[in-house]
């Protein structure tokens, strides 16, 4: 089979060749489209998952909204988890050990598959009280409830997930986990188009159509989420197992035992991410606490206006997927000067694109909302706090895709504290202070002020250089 572009790329830095600043660029380019695409198809899922729900009203979307930030907890916990393997496989491709990749993979399966059960159980079991922690009113208590605990009993697939695809991008291939994970957008719409409305009649051509439908309303699209990762989580999974050349299991004997080596490295890298998704989306629960008692049209624009504002930094998060990848291959290949030219070249490209999505977002801000919900004040006041936030977008890139070096080079301990720091010193500070004045728009200058301090301090991290420092190959 002939090898691809990118192919040839990597295996020059695998292989310690020379690999020109033009090439660097391309290279960077061909694992940065893929995940990009990926994490477009996503906020577009969002998009359209959210507008289904934003047509049944405002208590409803309110209800997903109260526990969305506790939902991100979870994901970023056991995507932590699965990280901390991830980072030691392309560490170790990126030193030609392939065999002792797979060996992480399989440890990692296990290891996985326990803390995603745990993590499971806790929040089925925490689902009942959660909305009413947050302060949310009795009339969408009930919803947010439901919706928590059905994407809880997901986690397990999801985790696994998340961790083929990192597995899958960590040996260089971002373009399959990117075509799995669009699939689970389309499967996502298609599910929740189903289930969340009752079966009714539309007219196309003249011709009219019976379309089936449970009308579950938040408890469809919640079940059709659950649906659309189980079945991509599978496809992920063989794909990894079976078919990828760099990670397949199959035909080679292992054991799925974890040692304490193969843990004591992933949480030495897992660790500090996962109290950081820990200590991040604690932080905004207690925004959405602090937004709640502003009423469902605040806490409903608040939602639609993250959800909205994702399609900047979606680009972001898809750079920095390449940076990791880039980033890890090269300090496994002992090359740590060509790490940080690829660190470089990295965070430029994110910069540019979040800018751009900014002027975007800015101008767009009214129609982006219009699009999540029928709902007047609902779209101006989650335009108006959207304006606000464009400005601070550049900044925004730099932590992004910062992160993304960080974390193939292994350095999570420090920008964790500085995530913590502008997080809770800042933001949420800021959020108390103002809110009282400005109602939502006081909460949106604080985010916009600390994703700037964020920002400047992981470039400060960037041009210091300590990050090279961070991984040892022990």
């Amino acid at each position: 089979m002939k090898e691809s572009k990118k192919d040839i790329l990597l295996s020059l830095i695998r292989n310690g060749k020379p690999i020109s600043r033009m090439q660097q660029f391309q290279l960077a380019g061909l694992l940065s489209v893929p995940a990009i695409l990926v994490q477009i198809s996503s906020i577009i899922m969002e998009f359209i998952d959210a507008s289904m729900v934003g047509q049944l009203g405002a208590n409803q979307s309110a209800s997903i909204g109260l526990v969305a930030t506790s939902l991100w907890l979870i994901f970023g916990i056991c995507n932590a988890a699965a990280s901390g393997f991830s980072v030691q496989v392309a560490h170790l491709i990126g030193g030609k050990k392939d065999s002792e990749a797979r060996n992480v993979f399989r440890q990692a399966i296990t290891a996985i598959c326990i803390f995603s059960l745990t993590v499971m159980l806790v929040g089925v079991s925490i689902s009942p009280h959660l909305p009413h922690w947050l302060r949310g009113g009795k009339e969408v208590c009930g919803d947010a409830s439901s919706y928590f605990m059905i994407f809880c009993c997901a986690m397990p697939m999801l985790a696994l997930n998340m961790l083929a695809a990192g597995m899958l991008r960590s040996s260089g291939n971002i373009k399959t986990p990117s075509i799995f994970n669009v699939m689970m957008c389309a499967l996502d719409v298609l599910f929740n188009f189903l289930l969340i409305y009752p079966t009714h009649t539309v007219t196309i051509c003249g011709i009219p159509l019976t379309i089936p439908g449970a009308g579950w309303q938040v408890k469809g699209a919640a079940l059709g989420s659950f649906l659309a990762i189980t079945t991509t989580s599978i496809c992920m999974m063989w794909y990894a197992c079976y078919k990828s050349k760099e990670m397949r299991l199959k035909g080679e004997k292992g054991s799925f035992k974890p040692t304490r080596q193969c843990l004591r490295k992933a949480i030495k890298i897992g660790g500090p991410m996962g109290l950081l998704h820990f200590c991040m989306c604690s932080a905004s629960i207690v925004i959405t606490a602090i937004v709640a008692p502003l009423g469902s049209i605040a806490l409903a624009a608040n939602t639609f206006a993250i959800t909205a504002e994702s399609i900047c930094y979606m680009p972001g998060n898809g750079i920095a997927d390449a940076a990791t990848v880039l980033i890890g291959q090269s300090i496994g290949a002992g090359r740590k000067a060509l790490a940080k030219q690829m660190a470089g070249i990295t965070v430029v490209m994110g910069t540019a694109v979040m800018t751009m999505m900014g002027v975007l977002l800015y101008f767009g801000a009214p129609w982006m909302m219009s699009l999540l919900s029928p709902v007047p004040d609902i779209i101006n006041s989650g335009a108006e706090v959207l304006r606000i936030q464009a400005f601070a977008e550049p900044f925004f890139a730099l932590s992004i895709v910062g992160y993304g070096v960080f974390v193939g080079a292994g350095d999570t301990l420090v920008p964790c504290g500085y995530n913590l720091a502008s997080m809770w010193g800042v933001r949420l500070t800021l959020s108390a202070l103002l809110v009282g004045t400005f109602g939502l728009r006081g909460v949106w200058i604080a985010m916009a002020v600390e994703l700037v301090i964020r920002g400047l301090l992981y470039l400060y991290r960037l041009q210091s250089g300590k990050w090279l420092k961070s991984y040892a190959a022990t």
